[in-house]
């Protein structure tokens, strides 16, 4: 039996899954709050533990924690993410360990999706794969030669952080990076611009009424006006598009990959975003690099945490497999 953890800023999970060849079952699933600030790290770790011994109801292969960074995957340490203040160095995986028997593997959570996608969902039989989480912020997980690369520290893949034009929405701390232009906050930030002029103009937008509305403008707003016909909603989504295109033709000339798959918001708004995203592609990206590369929204939905965090633990026993081979 394999146990996945995705610890969350606001609810950590924990799943009970199993392999059969190239498939993945989630067997049973268990959340509840993870509090930071007023629970605990150790209680936090304690109730995983419960959990995991109630879930598999035997014994454990092996666990993969998902969660995001910064962290050392290697060491198995989380570093004090901005979404869970106190926990400061964290030696996730050795608690894990020690409380539950088995080895524990810790991957953030753009890697440990790109992972799950590459065995499990449309990324299946890819050599070079790239995953683009494209939700609340925008990170890689990157799949190279058959095998995830995290980099020196565990900072390659961070996309989200790089400027592709010198002015636009801020996002990842830095204005007009591709984050800022593709992500669910990057998308509010794009709206709230972009309807505020109309208003401005006396113009009626019918998702934002009044400025008053301005700061509760989110993606999946602009994403369900535009399913509706919104035009100003279709007109956000393609500008977010266009950029999202000019990121992705620079990761395929740098990574070469066969399949990039994205998720979240491009997997539902795909028809808005996909057109502008396809022009800049031609445009911008060498077209033998553009030949090769399938473009695909990602498969597993919903179930990614899932899929991910339990990802991890196959991945962390294929490598100590690998390693028991050649030693």
């Amino acid at each position: 039996m394999l146990v996945g953890v995705d610890v969350g800023g606001t609810k950590t999970a924990v799943v009970a899954g199993r392999t059969s060849g190239n498939s993945l079952e989630v067997l049973e699933r268990a959340s509840f709050p993870t509090a930071p600030g007023s629970r605990h790290w150790r209680e936090v770790l304690t109730d995983i533990t419960a959990a995991a011994r109630r879930l598999a109801a035997g014994r454990i292969e092996a666990v993969g924690v998902s969660c995001g960074g910064p962290l050392d995957s290697r060491a198995g340490i989380v570093q004090s993410p901005p979404n869970l203040p106190g926990w400061d160095d964290v030696p996730i995986t050795r608690h894990l360990s020690d409380g539950l028997g088995c080895a524990a593997w810790l991957q953030n959570d753009a890697n440990a999706c790109a992972l799950a996608e590459w065995r499990f969902g449309a990324g299946k039989g890819a050599r070079n794969m790239v995953f683009l989480t494209f939700g609340t912020g925008m990170g890689a997980g990157l799949i190279i030669e058959n095998r995830l690369y995290e980099g020196t520290n565990d900072l390659a893949g961070e996309v989200g952080h790089v400027r592709l034009a010198e002015e636009g929405p801020e996002g990842y701390g830095k204005t007009g990076s591709f984050e800022g232009f593709a992500s669910g906050g990057g998308i509010a930030r794009l709206a709230k611009v972009a309807v505020e002029k109309k208003l401005r103009a006396g113009e009626r937008v019918g998702f934002c009424p009044s400025p008053a509305d301005l700061p509760s403008i989110t993606a999946r707003q602009v994403g369900e006006s535009a399913e509706a016909g919104d035009p100003l909603a279709i007109e956000i989504l393609a500008t977010s598009g266009h950029w999202l295109g000019r990121g992705v033709a620079m990761i395929i000339d740098i990574i070469n990959p066969q399949k990039i798959v994205i998720g979240s918001i491009y997997a539902r708004c795909r028809r808005f975003l996909q057109p502008a995203m396809d022009r800049e592609i031609a445009r911008e990206a060498l077209p033998g690099g553009v030949r090769v590369c399938e473009i695909v929204p990602a498969e597993l939905g919903e179930s990614i945490g899932d899929y991910a965090c339990l990802s991890v633990a196959v991945e962390g026993l294929s490598r100590a497999e690998a390693a028991r081979k050649r030693g």
